[in-house]
């Protein structure tokens, strides 16, 4: 039982560790081969048009930056 507890106590520490260095870098996680952009793909599907949750998620972040951009205060 307390190599158990051992194996997560130490996991816990290394994903304290890793929080922490996520706080002070400010930095997104990141793979080390480039992801997709690495092939010279743009986005992860092919379709033509973005999809209907896509275009709904769009139009909603552009009305609250007309809601912001006409903001009295």
């Amino acid at each position: 039982m307390a190599i158990y507890l051992t194996t997560f106590a130490v996991f816990l520490l290394v994903i304290a560790a890793m929080a922490v260095g996520y706080i002070f870098q400010r930095k997104t996680v990141s793979g080390s081969c480039g992801g997709l952009d690495g092939i010279g793909i743009a986005k992860e599907c092919d379709c033509p048009e973005p999809c209907d949750a896509r275009k709904k998620r769009e139009a909603r972040a552009a009305r609250q930056e007309e809601w912001k951009k006409n903001q009295i205060i």
